[in-house]
């Protein structure tokens, strides 16, 4: 019996996707869940060999929600994604339900999956879609979520003082402390606003509000001091692309 969980925070789609579970008797729903916090308690509890997943729900969207579980399932998203993103599923291999989907439809990306060769190349496909560049909604344009523990917690870009790289973490100060996401540099110098916060050096990303002076510092370097009292080092390149945000 494969055991699945159904995530999306329209009733009607949770429905629609149980009701048409019932043409696969080998397939148990284990719960509905509708919004990603329930989600990732769900998936760490049961550990579901599968989960139908919405892209777009509210606190949280399902890409930051597969990022705070333990141990990834195999998904299939149901997703109203636009024609771009839709492109980033297929060439990770994940497959997906464009909404709305029709019960042939469904119906094949479920056989997809009880067919496929290996129970761990889907969830391979998975990890590679959660950490491959994905255009990020509005929201995470705002926030950062993270898990502290067991609890999740959703940080506003807007306390964030400065990013570290941190081996394979990022480090996120803010005033209350540090937190690590399993995330890269790149993946925050492109999703954070660039006139908001700016990569001033290869480990470093910082709020250009913190900035209460920059300083000379060794040849072609500068050192921002932050209101905070931290000193952040600034490369030559930083320190160019710092001017232009600041307009001096």
């Amino acid at each position: 019996m494969k055991r699945v969980l159904i995530i999306d925070d329209e009733p009607l789609a949770r429905m629609i996707v149980r009701e048409y579970l019932l043409d696969f008797p080998q397939i148990e729903v284990l719960q509905e869940c509708g919004d990603g916090f329930e989600g990732v308690k769900a998936i760490n509890q049961y550990q579901p060999d599968l989960i139908f997943l919405d892209v777009q729900m509210p606190k949280i969207n399902g890409f930051e929600m597969l990022e705070l579980v333990e141990k990834q399932p195999s998904v299939i998203f149901t997703t109203a994604f636009d024609e771009y993103a839709i492109k980033a599923f297929e060439t990770h291999a994940a497959d997906y339900l464009l909404k709305p989907f029709s019960k042939e439809r469904f119906a094949k990306a479920v056989d997809k999956w009880l067919n496929q060769v290996s129970p761990t190349e889907s969830i391979k496909a998975t990890e590679t879609l959660v950490n491959a560049v994905v255009p990020p909604s509005p929201a995470q344009h705002e926030r950062i979520v993270v898990k502290t523990g067991t609890k999740v917690k959703i940080i506003p870009v807007h306390d964030v003082q400065y990013l570290e790289a941190d081996d394979d973490y990022v480090s996120i100060h803010t005033q209350e402390g540090s937190f690590l996401k399993n995330k890269t540099m790149s993946f925050f110098e492109q999703t954070l606003d660039p006139r908001q916060f700016v990569r001033v050096h290869r480990s470093y990303i910082l709020s250009v509000a913190q900035i209460t002076r920059i300083d000379p510092y060794e040849k072609d370097a500068h050192l921002a001091i932050l209101k905070s009292g931290a000193k952040i080092p600034v490369s030559k390149t930083g320190y160019i692309k710092l001017k232009a945000v600041l307009g001096i």
